[in-house]
């Protein structure tokens, strides 16, 4: 008999629950198991009939983009019940159904787990009651779960992110962006209440990637007399050069003795005691609504195929797991600990334990708060009683959005740690010519959101005749040390100066790397900044272009940028929905076209209207963009027809997204602490800071071409290619799994 799985959305809808859904039914399908949907939550599964139907591979079909969840969502009262129980038992079981893939909060996924438990004996009592048959029964004696958590609060304890949280966070900046244009227009003051009952991630990350004043969070309430903190932080912003202040209140947020501070509350104290023009936005449900980002596409669709894989695989005996993420791969995280663990920040906030509701929301969230605190504390009038060391900040390679929040988080984060950051005009070109600025906490205002790059970047590398002039520049600027930010022509640059520090002493000092390029190719990192911003700008053009096509029979093919890295490709195409995407590290093949061209034929005369291939810029030197659209357009014989699309430049362009505003924050936070430490020590050496299995690490550059493939200017290893199973899952109509497939990797909860 066919295993049957069913999949529900319960709770708050969440964006990225249509990803994860038609990943589940797709993936079931290309696994041999046939999958239902049940609508409305468990109220479907209580009601039966038409709350229970069969999905096909068209049925998830252009959903991709779609915010809420096209299945469905409710809290059921009925559910809660024992006999609700009983009937959504029996009309599981009326349809073969004993594997289950839950997508909801953590009320969700308790009320899943309990019914799980108490299977066996509802069971029993459908046999007692002549509802079902002993031998549907002894079928099915045990039922088989998995969870994914559908909620933007980010609220999980053990999962690093939850589906809906980045789209949320996308909503807040965007939010705070356009506040702080017109708040500075009119040297106005916004107080913004945005989601976060018991979990401040929302508004934590926000006010780091927005630029804020202050921020209220349940786990961290202020101390006694916050209310003078507060107005003597904004005087002083605004004594430092801020036209606008924000703060952001979380909805559940509250001081220390458990009294609700509301964002109304703020405003009045702010026209009190400041006389500012002071005015509060509640952002409320648009949190929740529209379409989702690339990275709740994405992930959705990793946690949707792996759920299936899950749930196949699971045996009586098996523990349930809710499937998070961990350093962007697939975790399994054991339900019920997850959800006692996640309930339990709540518990240590009620008892006044907030240190250790910090703690329980992990190391990061307790990092980001101490980091939003030294960035939004403006500087002391007292002069320095010592020479501050002299940093040089510098962009080189190629243009990634972020590189201004990055120098902003180095002038900031610098200054906490008795630094003079001075910012270098142009690159490497612009320090051979002296081009510099000390810069100020009042300078770098407003660069958080800008794209672009306020100090320039050049993609020039030293020579060797430069060599000597460059020494004598950076002798003559006194710098210290250098804070490079940029791509794979700065890791060359530096790892360049520093072999050549025997014969030119000014070289010999610290010098420091952080990952700025949209390629995502650079070493020692998995993620750079800029990459999540290119990727979203990608997959936002690629929703029009497969719009645009929704009145014909057409086939469209599609250049991503990334030179010889496939990264922005892939993950384009799986948050696109793409059936093909072409890569230089698996090369273009005449043997392969002709298997996608006949692909491409059948699907087309089994109705199919749209078919997207996105190729890698440099996936093949001869057979390129236009060679393919021309192949498939002689190929297609009038069955459909081709157009080519090169995104080009507008993947460098535009603001940076939240997710890259925060990892350039964190990353040069660890980049300065790392030269201040460098300083103190004496220690000249020169390293790169990267994101290597979610923990920040430094590498040193001496040792960086072992980890390169320098002929094609990637690194040896790149994790994103174990996602590719993943995209011929949901992508290949009709492409049974093979014996050799490899799943994602996940890393297993022992």
């Amino acid at each position: 008999m066919t295993t049957r799985i069913g999949v529900l959305t319960s709770g708050g809808d969440a964006q990225g629950m249509n990803a994860a859904v038609r990943a589940v039914v797709r993936t079931g399908i290309h696994l041999g198991a046939e999958v239902y949907a049940i609508h409305e939550g468990w109220q479907g599964a209580v009601d039966g009939g038409a709350g229970i139907t069969p999905m096909s591979w068209d049925d998830v079909g252009s959903i991709l983009h779609r915010g809420g969840t096209v299945i469905g969502t409710a809290r059921s009262k009925d559910f809660r019940e024992w006999e609700g129980q009983r009937r959504a038992a029996r009309h599981l079981l009326e349809h073969g159904i004993d594997r289950l893939i839950v997508i909801g909060g953590d009320g969700s996924l308790t009320g899943t787990d309990a019914f799980r438990r108490n299977w066996p004996q509802l069971v029993t009592e459908l046999v007692e009651l002549g509802e079902i048959s002993p031998e549907t029964a002894a079928a099915h004696p045990v039922l088989m779960i998995a969870g994914l958590v559908g909620s933007i609060d980010n609220d999980l304890v053990g999962s690093d992110m939850t589906i809906g949280a980045d789209t949320a966070l996308h909503r807040i900046v965007d939010a705070i962006d356009t506040l702080a244009s017109t708040a500075a227009s009119h040297q106005r003051s916004f107080v913004v209440e945005v989601m976060g009952r018991h979990c401040g991630y929302l508004p934590l990350m926000a006010a780091i990637a927005g630029g804020c004043d202050y921020v209220f969070v349940p786990e961290d309430p202020p101390a006694d007399g916050w209310e003078d903190e507060v107005c003597e932080l904004l005087r002083a912003g605004r004594a430092a050069g801020r036209r606008d202040s924000i703060v952001l209140v979380a909805e559940g947020a509250h001081d220390r003795h458990g009294t609700p501070i509301t964002a109304e509350q703020v405003k009045d104290l702010l026209a009190e005691r400041l006389g500012e023009d002071t005015r509060v936005t509640i952002l409320g449900h648009v949190q929740r609504g529209g379409s989702p980002s690339a990275y709740d596409r994405w992930m959705s669709t990793l946690l949707g195929y792996a759920a299936v894989q899950e749930v196949l695989d699971a045996t009586p005996e098996s523990v349930p797991h809710i499937l998070g993420v961990r350093h962007n791969r697939i975790a399994q995280i054991p339900l019920v600990e997850a959800v006692e663990k996640t309930r339990e920040v709540a518990r240590f906030v009620d008892i006044g334990d907030f240190e250790s509701a910090v703690l329980a929301r992990g190391a990061s969230f307790g990092e980001m708060l101490d980091v939003f605190e030294r960035m939004s504390r403006p500087p002391s009038r007292t002069e320095p009683v010592e020479p501050m060391p002299r940093i040089g900040v510098l962009h080189a390679g190629g243009l990634a959005p972020g590189m201004n929040t990055a120098a902003r988080a180095a002038e900031r984060l610098g200054l906490t740690r008795g630094m003079n950051i001075v910012g270098v005009d142009g690159g490497f070109p612009g320090l051979l010519e002296g081009n510099v600025r000390d810069l100020t906490w009042g300078d770098v205002e407003g660069w958080t959101n800008e794209g672009g790059a306020e100090l320039g970047t050049r993609r020039r590398i030293p020579s060797e005749d430069q060599f000597y002039a460059l020494g004598r520049s950076i002798e003559k600027l006194e710098l210290d040390a250098l804070l490079v930010i940029g791509g794979y022509n700065a890791y060359l640059a530096v790892h360049l100066l520093n072999a050549e520090r025997g014969r030119f002493p000014a070289f010999d000092l610290p010098m420091m790397l952080v990952p700025a390029s949209i390629d995502n190719n650079l070493p020692s990192s998995e993620l750079s900044i800029g990459a999540d911003t290119a990727l979203n700008s990608a997959v936002t053009a690629l929703d029009a272009i497969k719009m645009s096509a929704s009145a014909a029979r057409r086939c469209f093919v599609v250049e991503t940028m990334g030179r010889r890295c496939g990264y922005l490709a892939l993950m384009s195409g799986i948050a696109s929905g793409a059936e093909r995407v072409y890569l230089h590290e698996e090369g273009i093949t005449l043997a392969g076209l002709e298997r996608d061209v006949a692909t491409m034929r059948e699907a087309f005369l089994d109705g199919k209207r749209l078919y997207l291939a996105i190729r890698n810029e440099r996936a093949n030197d001869l057979y390129t963009t236009d060679f393919l659209a021309r192949l498939f357009e002689e190929e297609g014989h009038e069955l459909f027809d081709v157009r080519q699309a090169v995104l080009g430049h507008i993947q460098q362009g535009g603001s940076p997204t939240p997710f890259d505003r925060i990892l350039a924050t964190r990353l040069v936070k660890h980049a300065i602490d790392g030269l201040a430490d460098q300083l103190a020590d004496g220690d000249t050496q020169a390293r790169s800071v990267g994101l290597v299995d979610g923990v920040v690490t430094y590498a040193p550059v001496d040792r960086m071409l072992e980890h390169l493939d320098v002929e094609n200017r990637r690194p040896l290893h790149q994790w994103w290619l174990d996602l590719r199973p993943a995209l011929a899952a949901v992508a290949e109509r009709g492409a049974a799994a093979t014996a050799e497939e490899t799943p994602v990797p996940v890393l297993r909860a022992d």
